[in-house]
């Protein structure tokens, strides 16, 4: 059994990350173990934390160690990543040399209500799990416009094609990941 940890960018209720996401993990195989992990609560990431981190940080590297696998929903902000995002990446990839990230296999999607995707979000976060050690499934890409036409009002996707891509990427993820996973 894959545990498979995901982290959704955006923190707003009823997101459309978070309705890809589930849209995703619906073609994961039915023994998945699946934890959402949440980020909305970490403090800023501040290297003086490090001798002595706070609770959250703690905790938040704990739940990311003991997954397997990630998958990684962001929207676009100012054409790059979330903060809360950057700043969950950051706490768990620190002190300097104790990351938790390193050899877990990642699938990254994107979305926005826009044309253009989370284009640059998407290839921003795949940039910094590069340095993160984390291989990365590269196809299908995953860039999910228009997603206020595809979601109901509470960020579900609804959208029958939608739904049935995402979660064969969510089944391609699974194959993907059990190269890596022990």
């Amino acid at each position: 059994m894959t545990k498979y940890g995901v982290i959704v960018g955006s923190i707003r209720k009823n997101s459309y990350s978070k309705g890809v996401a589930e849209a995703i993990v619906a073609g994961l195989p039915d023994d998945a173990e699946v934890t959402y992990l949440n980020i909305a609560k970490l403090p800023l990431y501040n290297q003086d934390y490090d001798a002595d981190s706070p609770v959250e940080y703690t905790e938040f590297r704990q739940a990311v160690a003991a997954q397997d696998a990630f998958i990684f929903v962001t929207p676009e902000h100012n054409r790059s990543i979330p903060a809360a995002l950057k700043n969950a990446l950051d706490v768990a990839s620190r002190p300097w040399g104790q990351s938790v990230w390193g050899g877990k296999p990642a699938l990254v999607a994107s979305q926005s209500i826009s044309g253009i995707a989370g284009v640059l979000a998407h290839h921003v976060l795949r940039q910094s799990l590069v340095f993160l050690d984390m291989p990365t499934m590269q196809q299908p890409e995953l860039y999910i416009g228009n997603t206020d036409k595809l979601a109901d009002e509470n960020g579900h996707i609804t959208n029958e094609g939608t739904q049935s891509f995402l979660a064969g990427a969510g089944k391609q993820f699974s194959e993907f990941a059990a190269k890596f996973v022990k």
